[in-house]
């Protein structure tokens, strides 16, 4: 066994104090601590990633089931797709909120790699972040939320769900248009409002989600894959 050096028991030291320097060193095989840590942090994160999928399951069951629904006869009223549509923001909502539980812990294991396995397996780039033991150890002191409801909205419409509420927008318009026996504007009327203000309403909220979605911002959520860096404009 390797005799233990001054960086072993001094974490203050602050030339050898990266716990990635000795990664691949017997002291920091499979059975430390710091590995139990990381496989704890990437368990979290694969609990979330399912609550996650899960919502999204339900969300595209639901879809097909009122599209099946509204499509298997001429006279289902055209509306019960906008009732889905309605369900289809609920769930995005909820799974905004998970998605932003899910960035706490997919933030910590991506400190991890980047900090502790990428720097002991090549440690000519360099520590990633100076300060990664100290913002963990904060963040393992008093955990908060990283990202704002409307940024966790808009990974989560950009995902998917923007995809979802297009295809009801369009069985939708379909439905009106080739399935009522009114033509339009006045197949799209829903009790005493006229067909004209329910198609301006809907393609307003359609352009609110793709304005939430695509809107230039700068990115909070933890290494989320852009077409840019995490932290840069668009």
């Amino acid at each position: 066994m390797a005799k233990r050096s001054a960086k072993d028991i001094d974490p203050t030291d602050a030339e050898h104090r990266e716990v990635g320097a000795g990664l691949l060193e017997e002291q920091m095989g499979p059975s430390s601590s710091l590995a139990h840590l990381y496989r704890g942090e990437v368990h979290r994160m694969q609990v979330w990633r399912e609550r996650l999928d899960q919502t999204t399951n339900w969300a595209v069951i639901v879809m097909s089931a009122i599209l099946t629904w509204a499509f298997s006869s001429q006279n289902n009223p055209h509306y019960i797709i906008l009732l889905g549509t309605t369900a289809l923001v609920a769930f995005l909502f909820i799974e905004a909120h998970r998605y932003r539980g899910y960035d706490i812990w997919r933030g910590r294991v991506r400190m991890f790699q980047r900090n502790v396995f990428a720097y002991g397996l090549d440690a000519s780039g360099g520590l990633e972040d100076p300060d990664w033991r100290s913002k963990l150890g904060q963040d393992y002191r008093r955990p908060v939320i990283k990202i704002s409801l409307e940024e966790s909205i808009a990974h989560r419409l950009r995902r998917i769900y923007l995809f979802l509420f297009t295809v009801m927008l369009g069985a939708w318009g379909t439905h009106v248009v080739s399935f009522a026996p009114q033509p339009w504007p006045d197949s799209a009327a829903i009790g005493p409002l006229p067909g004209l203000l329910v198609t301006g309403i809907i393609v307003a909220l359609y352009l609110v989600a793709v304005g939430i979605a695509f809107r230039p911002r700068t990115w909070q959520a933890e290494d989320e894959l852009h077409e840019q860096a995490v932290g840069s404009h668009r």
